[in-house]
């Protein structure tokens, strides 16, 4: 809870800072906007309002985000953490498509910027300010995992090449005499939209659910198998309610010969040690046992994964166990996302296994890995 607590507060300090940097970024950006007659500076204005807007919506979804939880959210309140992600991405693209209006209009109604000394110094310095304040926001924000700070960032940095970009023109236009902001404006502004497009997709697909981080997965994994009794682990399932807020589930092999007492000591132990590694809540470990009594199981392992192993598509197989008094075999495969059809893969295996098995009964299961690398 501490480390949340910290977490929460260095997501405060930074949106404030950002709050105060384009609160007085915009009012100078504002009258030099309107007292040279720039239409991409008072855009440019603009664009830093709505950049402290996003750092008052990070705040209030950071606040509401740490809620504990209740009845009504067992599971906390985290995620909204990626909605209020979704709705600076909003802002972005609202800039952006506002900023193309503009450009647009400017473009068919021309007006003669009047550029100054003063003027240009102060949008040179907030060029050098927004970088500095989108790359320090960005930085933070990846070190705490905040989505909403690093899509502030981002936009930060854009709005330093908006202002860049008057700049451009400013010069331009006093050597050639030649006004080109309005056509820079609408460029930079498709830049803009092209961003915020890219930060909402991100953002929805983590809505939707993504796979866990392999690296994670696998490390997970090699705790786990430190433990001696474990054969293998599998079936690692992870469900995110919140940056680094992750419940899980897995199924680990054991030998048949760990009596209910051990068992249960054991699952203790790898709960705990999960956690204490990786701050990952297991709900649940699955038991898998495989065969230690009988060498000729054993063999027919072997025999089998040999089978199953040669099928193209199938990524592993784990959970075999033969019993010869009930004539029954069961282990479960694990399909690849890539294969065109994964239940005809699924129904190659049984019809190959069944052919050098016809007496036993098989109880095979088709397994997804959802840690799957690409």
């Amino acid at each position: 809870m501490g480390e949340q607590n910290n977490r929460d507060k260095i997501i405060i300090r930074t949106s404030i800072i950002g709050i105060v940097a384009n609160a007085f970024l915009a009012g100078f950006k504002a009258v030099v906007g309107l007292a040279t007659n720039s239409i991409a500076i008072v855009m440019d204005a603009v664009n830093n309002l709505s950049d402290a807007a996003s750092s008052v919506i990070t705040i209030i979804g950071t606040k509401l985000a740490g809620k504990a939880p209740d009845r009504k959210h067992p599971f906390g309140y985290g995620r909204i953490e990626y909605l209020s992600s979704m709705v600076i991405s909003l802002i972005v693209l609202y800039a952006g498509v506002t900023a193309l209006v503009e450009s647009v209009k400017t473009i068919i109604n021309p007006e003669t910027p009047e550029y100054g000394t003063a003027s240009l110094i102060i949008v040179g310095v907030a060029v050098v300010v927004k970088i500095i304040l989108g790359r320090y926001v960005k930085s933070v924000g990846k070190s705490v995992n905040s989505d909403s700070l690093v899509n502030s960032g981002d936009d930060a940095v854009l709005d330093s090449v908006i202002s860049a970009s008057t700049l451009v023109a400013a010069a331009i236009y006093l050597i050639f005499d030649i006004s080109l902001e309005a056509w820079l404006g609408a460029l930079i502004s498709l830049v803009i939209i092209k961003a915020g497009f890219e930060m909402l997709k991100d953002t929805l697909s983590k809505i939707l659910g993504e796979r866990v981080d392999p690296q994670l997965a696998r490390d997970i994994k090699k705790t786990i198998l430190e433990y001696p009794e474990v054969n293998g682990v599998y079936d690692l399932v992870m469900h995110n309610y919140g940056p680094d807020s992750y419940n899980g589930s897995v199924h680990i092999e054991v030998p048949d010969t760990l009596s209910a007492d051990e068992m249960d000591k054991l699952l203790r132990k790898i709960q705990v040690k999960v956690y204490q590694d990786h701050k990952i809540i297991l709900t649940a470990i699955g038991v898998y046992s495989y065969n230690t009594k009988d060498p000729e199981a054993v063999k027919a392992r072997e025999k089998v994964a040999s089978i199953v192993l040669n099928e193209k598509h199938i990524i592993q197989m784990h959970a075999f166990y033969i019993d010869k008094a009930e004539k029954t075999i069961r282990f479960d495969i694990v399909v690849s996302f890539d294969a065109e059809d994964r239940g005809l893969v699924y129904r190659n295996v049984c019809e190959k296994v069944q052919k050098e098995y016809p007496d036993y009964t098989l109880q095979i299961a088709m397994d997804t890995d959802f840690s799957e690398e690409e």
